[in-house]
């Protein structure tokens, strides 16, 4: 069985971007078929221009394939990278995500594993709350995190955050650290393997013929462990509101 993971993610100067490539390495190292996407670049040409850096890495990437709404339907999970922006995602990240209200209406997010990973220029820039921020929508979506945690000896070598691979670069220029491109690596590999079990055990559920338990609902009654309507879908056309 082969999982589907879209690598999605924005980064002006390029060091979320190394941290991208080595979340895609990692879930590929598994089997997994990986898309590795950007979101489009929202600032001027006259921001850019401003931080040689940043204009470097905007021409080197040029030519990289700009995330669409088709890689999330496609992907079976994802993993979201952005810079810290005062504590929370950039907002070429957020505002490609904001378009995916239509998936979300369709229930088509729901229960896929998500990991995010991010960057700022200080050690306490804010990176655990650009993670925290950004894992508000995922709640909203019904997915499934998968955070690093503190599963293995790489987490603590690349700084010990648990919610998500961080790095901070400093004045420094060379990017992410060894142990922080590792730790990424660790990142993309244990949400695919997540992935792989969630849908194993998904089949294996189905291949069984979908057996349902019971659950008492009141003194004196049961019910079937259904869920009333009819899916997702229904569920938020009936509670969603547009214009907002």
């Amino acid at each position: 069985m082969t999982v589907k993971v879209a690598v999605i993610h924005y980064s002006a100067t390029g060091t979320v971007h190394a941290l991208a490539r080595a979340v895609a390495e990692g879930a590929a190292s598994t089997g997994a078929e990986v898309r590795l996407r950007r979101v489009a670049e929202l600032a001027p040409d006259s921001a850019i221009d401003r931080n040689p850096q940043w204009r470097q890495h905007a021409d080197a990437t040029a030519s990289m394939e700009e995330a669409s709404l088709e890689d999330l339907a496609w992907a079976d999970a994802f993993a979201f990278g952005t810079p810290s922006r005062f504590g929370a995602p950039a907002a070429q990240l957020k505002q490609f995500i904001d378009q995916a209200s239509g998936l979300w209406e369709e229930g088509r997010l729901a229960d896929k594993p998500v990991t995010v990973f991010t960057a700022a220029f200080n050690r306490h820039g804010g990176t655990e709350a650009t993670i925290l921020s950004l894992s508000n929508v995922f709640y909203h979506w019904g997915a499934l995190i998968v955070p690093p945690g503190y599963t293995d000896p790489i987490v603590f070598a690349a700084g010990g955050n648990p919610y998500g691979t961080s790095f901070a670069t400093g004045t420094s220029e060379d990017g992410p650290d060894a142990s922080t491109l590792a730790a990424a690596h660790y990142q993309g590999e244990r949400l695919a393997r997540t992935t792989l079990r969630l849908r194993a055990g998904t089949h294996a559920l189905a291949a069984a013929g979908g057996a349902e338990g019971s659950v008492d609902l009141a003194p004196g009654g049961a019910g079937n462990g259904k869920a009333a309507g009819s899916g997702a879908g229904s569920v938020l056309r009936a509670h969603t509101s547009p214009g907002r």
